[in-house]
């Protein structure tokens, strides 16, 4: 056995002439050369380690061959260069998955700036006099359309945006919240820790479900510099509560010299009532309502790109906008191509409901929705005889934080594996196929919820369920 597993390794080709055959030169074509190299010295000493803990007999001289190294170098090179971001179908049901990206950009967004992507673009250039201009003018104007404030602003996320308007307008004074709205959302982001970061001091007020106006007019002081007002879009406090509407806020802080912001998080454009939604206020609202300075995210919602968009009063953008953090927070070319034109959508709200891939899945009716999982159905169960598909009615979420208690009707199939094979198993092979598909598990079944899937993925998922079956998925 020892001879045999030394004249194994001896068979073992080089580097060098793995590196010299058709098949790795035609790899150095596309991938870097060092990365080429090292998956071939992976794809050896795996084999050599192999051969060399076999105590059956099962390494042989076809182990050694040029082509069986190639094949293992090949799979790790596919691996090396595969992008980690890639693909995925969400056939979980919730809308705005984190995880999955929130937002799905519109199609007609994608295609308008895949030209300007491979080119130079006019980020921060005034076309007409040649001159350096500010990034922030490229979608100013159509948020400022949309929503009525007289100026506009957009950074990396809604948290920095919290960060800096507190910094640039608050820094060194007190900030008034009431105690029912001092959240925290995903990643520990809490309020109180921001503002702490702000330099702007919290000043509590309330208790967690009832927060009176009197409360807040207590606590303003010669120190106070600005009420915030955090909307509660990922939970909700019921029964006994109380908060003072906005324009309240409003009237008391023009009484008193003091700011009013106001964090809608998810940022509504539109009323969600036409969708089936219970009315979430919308950043026109506020603006209407005489806050100074509005924030919220742009990839909830707006459905764009992460961002923080953060709209008002002129002069205190003008005073955000002139902090040093404005610069560290900023948004780039890509996030503000995406965002301007996911933006036009919304003047027309029938285009945003057919266009838009989050409004065209709350507009779906019903019976499209059981169409759809009646379909996906029929196709799993001619393409995938190792399950039981069945068709029936259930809740998906918007997801995101966005409207927590609100469940979405919708029809979803219900795959029961066969034999010994476990939902959390199946789901798995689903995740991980070529196809890439995120599915969730209840009573021990896993679900496709047809909301969240296109119909273009149909026949994708049912093909991925074949090669499951047949044993052909990883």
């Amino acid at each position: 056995m020892a001879d045999m597993k030394q004249e194994l390794l001896r068979g073992l080709p080089s580097i060098g002439t793995l590196l010299a055959t058709e098949t790795a030169q035609a790899w150095c074509q596309h991938h870097p050369k060092g990365l080429v190299t090292e998956c071939l010295r992976q794809a050896v000493e795996e084999i050599r380690r192999q051969i060399l803990e076999d105590t059956g007999g099962r390494c042989g001289p076809a182990h050694v061959t040029e082509a069986f190294v190639l094949k293992a170098a090949g799979l790790l090179l596919e691996e090396r260069a595969a992008a980690h971001i890639r693909r995925a179908i969400n056939a979980t049901g919730i809308i705005l998955h984190t995880g999955l990206g929130r937002s799905v950009f519109p199609e007609r967004v994608v295609d308008s700036i895949i030209e300007e992507l491979k080119s130079y673009v006019t980020l921060a250039v005034d076309r007409a006099t040649g001159t350096r201009s500010e990034r922030h003018l490229r979608i100013e104007y159509v948020v400022t359309e949309l929503t009525g404030a007289e100026s506009a602003t957009v950074v990396n996320n809604n948290a920095a945006a919290t960060l800096l308007v507190l910094a640039a307008l608050a820094a060194g004074r007190e900030v008034i919240v009431s105690r029912g709205q001092l959240i925290e959302i995903g990643g520990s982001f809490r309020l109180p820790e921001v503002m702490s970061q702000s330099g702007a001091r919290l000043v509590e007020v309330g208790t967690t479900n009832r927060t009176h106006l009197r409360d807040y007019a207590a606590a303003i002081t010669d120190n106070t510099a600005a009420i915030l007002r955090v909307h509660p879009s990922n939970y909700r406090v019921v029964g006994f509560t109380s908060q003072p509407e906005l324009a309240e806020l409003v009237e008391l802080g023009k009484s008193r010299g003091v700011l009013v912001l106001d964090d809608l998080g998810a940022g509504a454009l539109v009323g969600l009532e036409r969708f089936g939604l219970p009315h979430e206020p919308t950043i026109a609202e506020s603006i209407a309502a005489g806050a100074d300075v509005v924030l919220a995210s742009t990839d909830k919602l707006i459905g764009g790109p992460q961002g923080g968009l953060i709209a008002g009063r002129r002069a205190h953008l003008e005073r955000i906008r002139r902090h040093p953090l404005a610069r560290a927070m900023r948004a780039d070319k890509t996030c503000l191509m995406i965002l301007e034109r996911t933006l036009h959508l919304f003047r027309d709200v029938d285009l945003l409901a057919r266009e838009h891939p989050l409004y065209r899945a709350l507009a779906t009716p019903p019976a499209a929705l059981e169409a759809r999982a009646r379909s996906l159905a029929e196709a799993i169960r001619a393409a995938a005889p190792c399950v039981n598909a069945e068709v029936r009615p259930d809740f998906g979420y918007l997801g995101s934080g966005s409207l927590p208690m609100e469940k979405l009707p919708t029809f979803v199939v219900a795959l029961t594996p066969s034999g010994d094979t476990k939902p959390a198993a199946l789901a798995r092979l689903l995740r991980t196929d070529e196809a890439c598909i995120f599915s969730r598990i209840e009573d021990e079944q896993v679900i496709l919820d047809a909301r969240t899937i296109e119909d273009k993925d149909l026949s994708l998922i049912a093909q991925a369920m074949g090669r499951i079956c047949e044993g052909k998925a990883e």
